[in-house]
């Protein structure tokens, strides 16, 4: 879906839908009293968001789990498979078909082994059982209390940290940001912190900025593009090619996780030509396009850049055990 364009002002509408918001934050606190189901024989670290739609979860989990590597662990990476048809307990390799899993698992599958449940106590369970990894990474589930936590990362968008601040429907917040900082051990800011967030809550918890640094952007300096993406932002994917001195002659956006038919993509390379440009989409819409369509569009990649990585890997030896 896309997100309604009222969730980033406090209009009538936001105000018109503020009982109803009332209502759902209660059953969220409701939810959140509960008690854990199940502990884990394994250090559980949890990377959640307060937001509907992207904040940038997903690069800093792979991050996580690259940094755990080096360090000698083997972690395993479990999310709920948001846009796939599978409801696990399921092991997700890198050839796996996006309807079965979403796009999200497939990144993920790229840089540890990832296991897709929607249940995460069996979810948990499952990778417990295989006797080599070291730790679990959950990707989304900050707000679901059935595993317990070892420690909990909330990432947030530094330029657009709430929308309107208002719950969901009446904006975007799955709960309120200060309600989610009294439950975690640390937040990520990406990108520019307009909020001042680092100094407001660095007292608290420990404070992580970090932006997306494009990886292959001199590919696209000076060439005409037709760039698409369907993102939580995908203005900032057609701000970043800019940034990397790409011509764009024109762009689309989709909704987060629009699962691209062929006759989409075949379309988007008939503009594309029209313009005398090349195609071009973000590494999580390319993962969910026609595998037999792939090599005709290409991809901006990107990766996560730490001010502070040192503070960080200090951070995941200290509270990840």
């Amino acid at each position: 879906m896309k997100a309604p364009r009222f969730w980033q002002e406090d209009n009538f509408t936001a105000r018109l839908l503020a009982p109803i918001a009332a209502q759902y934050e209660k059953i969220v606190q409701q939810r959140l009293a509960r008690p854990p189901e199940y502990v884990s024989k394994l250090p559980v670290i949890c990377v959640g968001n307060v937001t509907l739609g992207g904040s940038g979860k997903t690069p800093v989990v792979d991050a996580l789990a690259q940094l755990l590597q080096e360090r000698g662990a083997k972690p395993a990476i479990l999310l709920r498979g948001y846009g796939g048809k599978e409801k696990g307990p399921f092991w997700v390799k890198e050839d796996t078909a996006f309807k079965r899993c979403g796009d999200e698992a497939l990144l993920h599958a790229r840089v540890a082994p990832t296991l897709v449940s929607a249940d995460r106590v069996a979810g948990a369970r499952e990778i417990e059982g295989n006797g080599e990894i070291t730790h679990i990474l959950m990707d989304d589930g900050l707000q679901n209390p059935a595993l317990k936590k070892t420690c909990s990362v909330l990432v947030v968008d530094g330029q657009n940290p709430g929308g309107n601040g208002r719950l969901f429907p009446a904006g975007p917040l799955r709960e309120t940001l200060e309600n989610a900082l009294r439950r975690v051990q640390a937040l990520v800011i990406l990108g520019p912190d307009k909020s001042d967030l680092a100094t407001r809550y660095g007292f608290l918890l420990s404070v992580f900025k970090a932006r997306l640094a494009p990886v292959n952007g001199d590919e696209f300096s000076g060439k005409k593009l037709l760039a698409f993406a369907g993102i939580g932002n995908p203005d900032k994917f057609f701000q970043s090619l800019r940034d990397c001195g790409g011509d764009l002659r024109e762009t689309r956006a989709f909704a987060d996780h629009h699962p691209y038919r062929p006759g989409d993509i075949r379309q988007l390379v008939a503009r594309a030509q029209k313009h005398g440009a090349t195609p071009v989409t973000t590494r999580k819409d390319w993962v969910r396009l026609p595998k037999d369509l792939r090599a005709r569009i290409a991809v901006l990649d990107v990766r996560l850049e730490w001010e502070n990585e040192t503070a960080l890997r200090e951070f995941l030896a200290e509270k990840a055990v």
